[in-house]
């Protein structure tokens, strides 16, 4: 029981202070899009009828190159929450690991709406890369990944301390008679082991998700050289056809789902030969998980669709679950609740382990001293216990006396 104990202390010791910065910038990013809502930070369309034509996709792209000449698309996508909303993403590159510009375009009017460069982020983009990594990229990414693995092993770990010490007290009990660090230790037992499921889940989902690039890269060097390997001695194309007629493609070829987004050909997510149209189910269970499909940039054809595999369906799955993007708005409601919760727990441990600091060892043996004359037994009682036996190199045994 007492290598439980100290792996519970120094797991959590090492990762409480991440977790609490985890806590405090994953708080506000539950309600990222209700934020943006309020502040005026999010795009809005122009009112018009259901059935109002929506613009060709090709003279979306072809406005958003002509803005930016020098740049080359590299995906075009469909709004989350707003259907009539296309964005157009641009990059120095095709494959460029960063973008130059996103612009927010009107489906069916094809107006600017909008236009995002890296440079003007906001407190809710500053908020992400730091929850995300730490502004470190895929170092700080593995690195809260570890992280998050301690707090696996300290939560468990912690359900391992908590059943012996709560087989003398019952469940629920706060010993408001006791000094405020027993009361305080109480608490953080009982709120830890209440969210011990919530944050099990959210600390695994959060390794899966930073994990994300590895994944993808993987899949990409697996999955989708296989798709692509065919035209992997084919020149380079020389001009892209339709995006449009890609798009129309897509969905005949996945009826029932709807796209998330397209890649451009010289993408990392497609090939220089094709688009890569990624749709996605159209029920609440289904709307991240992504089906993609190849198609041929030149014709607009058909050329291949697979499943995603399990290890990418894990992480589409954990990246809503994470931040409790799958049950609307009662559910985040409830996320952010734990998260307050977990705040506590996270706190409380860390005024726990200051106040054990400052505490004496002689001031502790005069507390046991004083517990025991109410009943309780006392340390020198338990160490007589102990200490009874002890035995020697020839086997005998002997009596240690412990006097006062």
């Amino acid at each position: 029981m007492k290598t439980w104990y100290l792996v519970h202390k120094w797991t959590s010791l090492i990762c409480t202070v991440f977790l609490l910065m985890l806590c405090l910038t994953g708080l506000p990013l539950i309600f990222w899009h209700e934020i943006e809502h309020l502040t005026g930070g999010e795009v809005e369309p122009a009112v018009m009828p259901a059935d109002a034509p929506r613009m060709s996709l090709d003279a979306i792209a072809a406005d958003a190159q002509a803005r930016r000449p020098a740049d080359a698309v590299q995906y075009v996508s469909k709004d989350d929450d707003e259907p009539n909303v296309w964005g157009v993403g641009l990059g120095e590159t095709a494959d460029a690991e960063e973008l130059t510009v996103f612009y927010t375009y009107d489906a069916r009017t094809g107006a600017l709406l909008d236009t995002w460069t890296p440079d003007e982020g906001g407190v809710m983009q500053f908020l992400f890369r730091l929850h995300a990594d730490l502004f470190l990229e895929l170092p700080g990414t593995l690195f809260l990944g570890f992280m998050g693995l301690l707090l696996v092993a300290s939560l468990v770990s912690g359900a391992v301390v908590y059943g012996p010490f709560m087989r003398k007290l019952p469940f629920g009990t706060v010993r408001k008679d006791k000094p405020s660090r027993t009361q305080w230790l109480d608490l953080h037992n009982l709120l830890g082991i209440a969210t011990l499921m919530w944050l099990g889940v959210v600390g695994l989902t959060g390794v899966i998700n930073t994990l994300s690039i590895p994944i993808f890269g993987y899949w990409q060097n697996t999955e989708l050289a296989a798709m692509t390997a065919p035209y992997k001695d084919r020149p380079a194309l020389t001009e892209t056809g339709s995006v449009e007629q890609a798009l129309r493609t897509a969905y005949a070829a996945a009826p029932g789902m709807e796209l998330n987004w397209i890649s451009f050909p010289g993408n990392e997510f497609a090939s220089p030969h094709h688009f890569a149209a990624f749709m996605r189910g159209a029920t609440p269970l289904t709307f991240k998980l992504l089906t993609p499909l190849l198609i041929d940039a030149r014709t607009g054809e058909l050329i291949d669709r697979r499943e995603m595999p399990w290890y990418v369906m894990a992480l589409l799955i954990s990246q809503p679950l994470h931040f409790g993007d799958y049950g609307g708005l009662p559910l985040k409601i409830l996320w952010a609740l734990l998260d307050l919760i977990a705040i506590v727990v996270l706190g409380s441990g860390v005024y726990l382990w200051l106040k054990k600091r400052d505490t004496s060892f002689e001031a502790r043996l005069r507390s046991a001293q004083v517990e025991e004359t109410a009943g309780a037994p006392s340390v020198i009682h338990h160490e007589k216990q102990v200490y009874t036996r002890r035995k020697t190199n020839s086997g005998k045994l002997i009596k240690l006396i412990l006097t006062k």
